[in-house]
């Protein structure tokens, strides 16, 4: 592995060895054409993505569950809403969200290309407004949104997640920062966050330690 090209940012890293980490990227199978070009988007631009170890990860926990209404908090160029629509098939719905409308212009064109277009509902605006708006339960929220706001997500999401559904949160070890001390705003929040999902007696929680932290908590 000596000659590959520099580690792309969504990688993250921090949370299990580096050799192991390689290894485990080396493994998966290569993305098809509109999902490899939004990884190389992603890691030029500065776009936020899940990456593909990730979102293979979301996409199982969809097709496990039978999720077929998919809530997504901050989806910025939609690359894990593409994973999330190919998950639920035919007659499924993903809800994306993004507080900039450049971002979702850019994704609505990548979704098109993806040809999943027609289960996307996009929605531009505060991720957390928007969901305190709806009136219907998902069978999965997924939080992605700024990690200062972690902390609101969990009162707002579960009223409107089905008993038994999903709540899943990226970034919850934050690349091993929060043992540290002097913990800055993100990393409090998301220790706040973490302590309130684990404590809950509405969810059942594990982190799986890959790439930055997932949260997977079931509704009780």
């Amino acid at each position: 592995m000596t000659n590959q090209s520099p580690k792309p940012d969504w990688r993250m890293g921090g949370i299990t060895v580096p050799e192991v980490e390689d290894y485990m990227y080396a493994m998966l199978p290569a993305r098809d054409e509109v999902l490899a070009e939004m990884e190389v988007d992603a890691a030029k631009n500065g776009y936020a993505i899940v990456g593909p170890a990730v979102a293979r990860v979301l996409y199982q926990l969809a097709k496990i569950s039978g999720a077929k209404k998919v809530f997504e908090m901050g989806s910025a160029i939609g690359y894990s809403t593409i994973w999330w629509a190919r998950a639920v098939g035919e007659g499924g719905v993903v809800v994306y969200t993004d507080g900039d409308r450049k971002r979702a212009e850019k994704a609505r064109r990548y979704f098109e290309r993806a040809g999943v277009s027609q289960r996307i509902k996009v929605r531009v605006g505060d991720a957390l407004e928007i969901l305190s708006e709806e009136k219907e339960q998902y069978d999965i929220v997924f939080n992605d949104v700024d990690k200062t706001d972690y902390p609101r997500v969990p009162r707002l999401a579960l009223p409107r997640l089905k008993s038994g559904g999903l709540f899943i949160t990226d970034n919850v070890l934050w690349s091993g920062k929060l043992g540290k001390p002097n913990p800055d705003a993100q990393t409090k929040a998301i220790l706040e966050f973490n302590k309130l999902t684990c404590e809950s007696s509405e969810l059942f929680t594990t982190i799986l330690p890959i790439r930055d932290g997932v949260s997977v908590c079931v509704k009780k």
